[in-house]
């Protein structure tokens, strides 16, 4: 008997938004993409799962990623330090397990924190229909406040673009309308746009490292590999087409616009 597969599809736009993978410690980085673990994570809180919840239902979901903006890097120079005015405790540890304090007495600490500024995505995860029902009602209904990558994230708008019937992801991120905000729009001219888009494929020729076993804080988490394979699709920009030009004027070249790497 052969399962049922929908796709839910969803927008992730916000201010900010920052999917670091396994960096940790005093430099959080950002893939330039949203990763499955932070996908996941959304999904979870969604339905109000705790961090030992099992997540073993959820991995199975094929991931695909289109970049409608990709937004700008944000580097962020961030301190931290004891609200009762004592020094900070060392990463190391005693012979006892017990963490100690640094020497000289630290006070203040610097973490450096990355963020995608305005960036738009389209995120297809393609499984079994009960599940993905379950969870596209979820997002529209969350238990706990949705974030893109970090508890400071939250989303512009409304994530759930809703289901699309027996589709295959590289068809869905080809079919779902450009989600770009309103001043990117006006940048482009011409009737289409190619976009970047990654999908999860166990053909893939490349891995992407950001599937997690567990959400637990007390244990940590793991991540695992997966394929994938990177793909450019094309969708409408819903303009008209441009005039051409007058004979005698320069050709005019609606796609190319040598200011799009610069965000202008």
């Amino acid at each position: 008997m052969t399962t049922d597969h929908t796709v839910l599809v969803m927008r992730l736009a916000a201010p900010l938004q920052s999917w670091g993978g396994p960096s940790r410690y005093n430099r959080r980085e950002t893939r330039p993409q949203p990763t499955k673990s932070g996908i996941l994570g959304l999904l979870a809180a969604a339905e109000g799962r705790s961090r030992d919840t099992s997540i073993a239902d959820l991995l199975d979901l094929r991931l695909g990623i289109r970049v409608d903006q990709p937004g700008s890097l944000l580097r962020d120079y961030h301190t931290f330090s004891d609200h009762r005015g004592v020094p900070l405790p060392s990463a190391k540890v005693n012979t006892k397990g017990m963490q100690t304090r640094t020497s000289p007495a630290k006070h203040t600490g610097v973490t450096q924190r990355f963020y995608l500024q305005d960036a738009v995505f389209v995120a297809a995860l393609r499984g079994p229909r009960p599940l993905l029902e379950r969870l596209e009602h979820a997002v529209r209904h969350p238990v706990h406040p949705l974030c893109l990558g970090r508890r400071s994230c939250p989303p512009t708008g409304p994530v759930s673009l809703g289901l699309r019937s027996g589709a295959e992801l590289a068809d869905v991120l080809s079919d779902v309308p450009w989600q770009a905000s309103t001043r990117r729009r006006a940048q482009v001219q011409g009737t289409e746009v190619t976009l970047e888009a990654t999908v999860e494929d166990p053909t893939g020729d490349q891995f992407a490292v950001d599937v997690p076993d567990t959400y637990d804080l007390r244990t940590g988490t793991f991540f695992s590999r997966r394929a994938v394979r990177h793909l450019w699709v094309t969708v409408p920009t819903g303009q008209e087409a441009t005039k051409p030009a007058d004979r005698g004027s320069p050709s005019v070249n609606p796609d190319h616009d040598p200011f799009a790497l610069l965000g202008w």
